[in-house]
């Protein structure tokens, strides 16, 4: 749909996106991709600050391939079968089929009990902050005005109407399940994480949930499939971690200068009567060299690919403010050289 995302200037871009983004996540801004970045209406591509960040501390990320129209031509996670490909629009109030669902919490849930370490997990889903508003809606928290985007200004009220429009469509009950919701008005990432959160109440290990409100959602979502008991060990295992142009972002028109997703944080920590830990990287580039980057102190592109959350692990890790911002300058100048070159020899993008 046209205006729903900028990760990626047009509809038809926006399918490669999450593609294309893997590809600069797990090969870095050098690499000659098979899937260039598309084109982006300001900014660059937050992966390339997860990039950097994952290779200062050190991470060899694990990549998974979830509700794409095109299988990535590099190796990744296969969690369905791919010909099932994106969900449909959730203004249809019927995004994915029950059988779906149930089947990613089950892929999930699998994922999240066989871990043997802490995880960071990240996302790439252009409209999914459109899907998170549905759902927590669905779910009876009153998030319309605290649901950002990567657009500097989101689409607020065509959000409110996709949103409005799927769930009178889905006719679901007063206190719809999340499954029932998934299915509804959710996404594919959406099933498999919240089943992979329930799944690490057994593993214990520790989660960084590198993005803003669609990590809050899931983890709303987990919340409520679980035991008042597990919700609270849950969240004892959770960190959200974020950037800072997020997290200081003012939405609500009240004229409340609470950022929007501390609003929305607490309002899930009331509805769901737990505690909920979120930090937020002081990554900043006021003083970068390049624009695409110092677009972002405008609100453009904002968070994403695990930006944030790895950016701060980075932080805590020790690496210097400075130090990150510099590198994310460098990463920059070598992605607009391999930019150059592949215009000077341009090739076709992968089947």
């Amino acid at each position: 749909m046209e205006g729903i995302s900028a990760a990626g200037a047009t509809s038809e871009s926006r399918r490669y996106t999450a593609i294309a983004d893997a590809e600069l996540l797990l090969y870095g801004p050098s690499h000659r991709p098979r899937w260039p970045l598309p084109p982006l209406p300001a900014g660059v591509s937050p992966a390339l600050i997860s990039w950097v960040a994952a290779e200062a501390v050190k991470i060899q990320p694990w990549v998974g391939s979830i509700g794409l129209s095109k299988m990535p031509p590099f190796a990744h996670l296969h969690f369905e079968n791919s010909e099932l490909g994106p969900a449909a629009c959730i203004s249809s109030g019927q995004a994915m089929t029950p059988q779906r669902v149930m089947q990613l919490l089950n892929q999930g849930q699998r994922f999240g009990e066989r871990l043997r370490h802490p995880l960071v997990l990240a996302e790439c889903v252009p409209g999914g902050t459109t899907t998170a508003l549905a759902v927590l809606c669905g779910l009876g928290v009153p998030a319309h005005d605290l649901i950002s985007g990567s657009a500097i200004h989101p689409p607020m009220a065509l959000k409110r109407d996709l949103v409005r429009q799927g769930l009178q469509s889905a006719k679901l009950s007063a206190t719809p399940s999340a499954q029932e919701l998934l299915a509804a008005v959710g996404d594919p990432f959406q099933a498999f994480a919240t089943g992979l959160l329930i799944g690490s109440l057994k593993s214990r290990q520790p989660l960084l949930l590198a993005g803003g409100s669609q990590m809050a959602t899931v983890l709303a979502l987990a919340l409520n499939m679980v035991s008042t008991k597990q919700r609270r060990l849950l969240c004892k295992q959770v960190l959200i971690g974020t950037t800072a142009w997020l997290a200081g972002e003012v939405l609500t028109p009240s004229g409340s200068k609470r950022a929007s997703l501390v609003e929305l944080l607490a309002l899930l920590e009331n509805h769901f009567d737990v505690s909920i830990c979120a930090l937020a990287t002081g990554l900043r580039f006021q003083g970068s060299r390049h624009l695409a980057l110092r677009d972002y102190e405008l609100g453009h592109v904002k968070e994403g690919v695990g930006a944030g959350g790895l950016a701060l692990l980075a932080q805590l890790r020790g690496l210097s403010l400075e130090r990150i911002s510099q590198a994310c300058d460098n990463a920059m100048d070598q992605l607009l050289e391999s930019k150059r070159k592949q215009q000077e020899s341009p090739r076709d993008p992968a089947p």
